[in-house]
């Protein structure tokens, strides 16, 4: 430390000693400052003058550009009224929107065994559970609406009906849950409904869910004579693994493998004729 600051005193007093007594030094020093200090300038003064060349330039291309658009108005406008139309037409018409397009990519075939049940015997839907299943407060708080959800099973489609069944019949035997149906059908007034709540319940409006068409369906469990819906309890959580698992098994489409995944929801994605019949 002290080594460098003697050298750092010895080498400012010698050049403070050259500028003192050597002129032929001083001159040289200062003329090398003179032509830097130049050099500076003359760097600012170009840099302003191809500032100012540019804007000059940008000015006159504004100007054109300007002409141009004032000159061929009519055709611009012609051509931005066509290129709006499409994107026009699609907003206002969304309400009219149903499903995205058919995709069965995401949808297991049903292997040889299950192919062999699904022609097997017509399954029989399982006697309705009492109302206050459905509306505790726990079960509220998960799933806002449901006391009022239709869950007759008649008002489904009749392949995918028979589908969830059996889906129902493989989580009894195969893994001893047991699965409830919380919501099958639901009208349009109902989708807009739950719309409204928040995307936490639903994104889909009116006409945009399969459960418009009786094609979806939303299941939880039973456990103790009491429904189970949340994924925070492990139980449930598992099984909704294997919900989905074995849902794949019999070509539906779970839910859980949704960005918003909705671990109770399943559908039967085909071509849709038209609305199935409901009940009264």
């Amino acid at each position: 430390m002290w080594i460098a600051i003697v050298v750092v005193y010895f080498v400012g007093a010698c050049a403070l000693a050259a500028l003192l007594l050597l002129p032929a030094f001083r001159e040289s020093l200062v003329q090398r400052i003179t032509q830097w200090a130049r050099q500076v300038a003359g760097a600012q003064q170009s840099a302003q003058r191809a500032a100012t060349r540019n804007a000059r330039q940008g000015y006159a291309q504004a100007a054109s550009s300007s002409r141009w658009v004032q000159r061929n108005a009519i055709p611009l406008s012609i051509a931005l009224a066509l290129l709006a139309l499409p994107p026009i037409i699609v907003f206002s018409l969304r309400a009219l929107h149903t499903l995205e397009a058919y995709d069965d990519t995401t949808t297991a075939q049903p292997d040889s065994v299950i192919a062999t049940l699904l022609q097997g015997e017509q399954l029989v839907p399982p006697p309705p559970l009492p109302p206050e299943v459905f509306t505790t407060a726990e079960v509220e708080l998960v799933r806002p609406k449901l006391s009022t959800a239709d869950r007759r099973w008649d008002a489904l489609d009749a392949d995918f009906r028979q589908r969830l069944l059996l889906v129902y019949r493989l989580m009894r035997e195969e893994h001893g849950y047991e699965m409830v149906l919380i919501e099958g059908y639901r009208s349009p007034e109902r989708q807009n409904l739950l719309a409204s709540l928040g995307a936490h319940v639903t994104n889909a409006a009116a006409w945009q869910s399969y459960h418009q068409h009786g094609l979806a369906a939303d299941s939880a469990f039973l456990r103790n004579g009491k429904l189970v819906i949340s994924e925070r309890d492990p139980w449930a959580a598992k099984g909704y693994e294997l919900y989905g698992e074995v849902a794949q098994r019999v070509g539906l489409t779970w839910g859980g493998r949704w960005q918003n995944a909705d671990l109770g929801h399943v559908e039967l994605r085909k071509p849709i004729a038209s609305r199935p019949k409901v009940g009264a």
